[in-house]
């Protein structure tokens, strides 16, 4: 029986296991969006992974999200990442940066030059956002243009290609969790009547065009797409996830991707499981039904569900997860009071088991 502890070969590279570190905002970027020596200690803590993922990384200025995010769209951002991915190639890891472009989850104080967040419809999000000048109301983001779409298509290659040049063995493409992607797949969110709005195919055609160039720039087998069928966060409303996402699932297939992670929401498993059979890609499930993916839950790779399992705050303060799940134990508790922003505290300052 495989275990989430035996190697697997991804596209081509071969991992130690099956424990993947979910991709998290921290919000601890440097200045001008950059990766600090704080980012190289964290991910480094946690080379033992079979894969990184790193938080969000904006493709572009306007896909700026949250405050203090780092980007891939600067030379300058593109030397800071050099060092993290190098730190953890020494410890043995491999790591994918995360693309993901937040639509209109965002707001102008975050951006430069007066620019608004965009989405593909003038939607706004419901809510508040956290942001250093304190809780905002979100704005009403801008409707991108066709051309302006196929620009931020681009923004994705190029980011892909920043990553690669940054020295990271791939790269994620975010469809999940209410962002960009999500925004143009959900019906709420998406009211356009052009080529990528109306009907479920024409409100694919932004992802699938999003991964087929990230695919051609830095090659299918170096990259991944997230999603999160049903997942009602930053607004978002999917009556029918299941027709949607089969429907994505064989648009992408052809492109022959490294992986597909699914973030698994309640009532989903048996969607997951069409997933599979789907993908012949490596499927990587972070289970999400009943809260943060735990303990218990590796066994969707001993019930052969998923090829990889991610974990989210459980690796967040347990930097040696891997081996604390072959031991049984025991486990540092996350501290959702830091899971944001700050200094070291929260951040590289949970001990591993040898500490």
């Amino acid at each position: 029986m495989t275990t989430a502890f035996d190697p697997v070969d991804l596209a081509g590279t071969r991992l130690s296991n099956r424990i993947a570190l979910a991709p998290m905002t921290r919000s601890r970027a440097g200045a001008g969006g950059t990766a600090t020596d704080l980012t190289v200690t964290y991910y480094t803590q946690r080379a033992s992974a079979g894969l990184l993922i790193t938080e969000g990384v904006q493709p572009s200025v306007v896909g700026q999200g949250y405050p203090s995010t780092p980007g891939l769209h600067s030379a300058e951002q593109v030397a800071s990442w050099r060092k993290v991915t190098d730190s953890v190639h020494a410890a043995g890891g491999r790591i994918y940066a995360q693309l993901m472009h937040a639509g209109r989850i965002g707001h102008p104080v975050l951006l430069p030059d007066g620019l608004v967040p965009v989405a593909p419809s003038p939607v706004v999000a419901p809510g508040l956002l956290h942001t250093h000048e304190g809780p905002k109301d979100f704005v009403e983001p801008h409707e991108l243009t066709g051309d302006e779409i196929r620009a931020t298509v681009a923004d994705f290659a190029t980011a892909a290609r920043n990553a690669v040049e940054a020295g990271f063995d791939g790269v994620e493409v975010h469809g999940a969790n209410g962002y960009l992607i999500h925004q143009f797949l959900a019906p709420n969110t998406n009211r356009r009547t052009d080529a990528w709005g109306g009907s479920e195919q024409a409100r694919l055609r932004f992802a699938v065009e999003v991964v087929e160039a990230v695919a051609a720039e830095i090659g299918p087998e170096r990259t991944g797409l997230r999603i999160s069928p049903g997942n009602p966060f930053n607004g978002i409303e999917e009556p029918a996830p299941d027709a949607l996402y089969t429907a994505l699932v064989a648009e992408i297939e052809p492109i022959g991707l490294a992986y597909l992670h699914v973030l698994e929401s309640a009532g989903t498993r048996e969607l997951t499981l069409e997933l599979r059979k789907r993908f012949t890609g490596a499927l990587v499930v972070n289970v999400f039904s009943d809260g943060p993916t735990g303990l218990e839950h590796h066994t969707v790779i001993d019930d052969g569900i998923a090829d990889l399992i991610s974990y989210g705050a459980l690796f967040l303060a347990n930097p040696d997860l891997p081996a604390r799940l072959k031991a049984g134990g025991p486990f540092n508790t996350p501290d959702p009071s830091t899971f944001y922003g700050g200094d070291e505290k929260g951040y590289t300052d949970y001990p591993a088991l040898d500490a």
